[in-house]
């Protein structure tokens, strides 16, 4: 019978592999529903408010290098996943796989909540009267995904 830390170092590279897409698909799903859809806030909304074409275009610029950042987390995500999969010591699980996703996308959550929202206050979820209830809530769902994601991966090294 394998080791459990044998079973964790040859699922590495499927955890990093979803982490990193987990991470960029956060990102653009925050980008794309609260900045894009919802228009409830941008990048830099909370410093430079939407009142001027010129402040519109600052915000639009790092709404970009935002979607940018996404795309590459994205892009090492795939590549580190096509690395696995050429690799045969690298067991497939998907509960594993999509475990680490939504690990990334909480953690997304988490780092870019604690840093934008809090830490420097560049934008809030929904600015106005409740945006900290929003924020919280932004970063309660980041935690409840890294959990939820936790648990899957530990329940997906049991069944090995």
């Amino acid at each position: 019978m394998e080791a459990k830390s044998e079973i964790v170092n040859r699922c590495t590279p499927l955890i990093a592999a979803g982490i990193f897409l987990g991470a960029g698909l956060g990102g653009f799903v925050d980008g794309i529903l609260l900045h894009q859809i919802l228009q409830w806030h941008h990048m830099l909304s909370n410093v430079r408010s939407l009142t001027t074409v010129s402040n519109i275009d600052l915000n639009m610029l790092w709404d970009g290098l935002f979607h940018a950042l996404d795309w590459v987390l994205t892009v090492v995500g795939v590549a580190l996943l096509w690395w696995s999969g050429g690799r045969n010591d690298v067991p497939w699980s998907s509960q594993t796989f999509f475990g680490s996703v939504l690990i990334g996308a909480g953690l997304f959550n988490l780092v870019e909540g604690l840093i934008d929202h809090q830490i420097l206050g560049i934008h809030h979820v929904k600015p106005g009267p409740n945006q900290l209830v929003w924020d919280l809530g932004f970063l309660l769902l980041g935690a409840f995904l890294v959990v939820f994601g936790w648990i899957m991966l530990q329940n997906s090294r049991v069944k090995k």
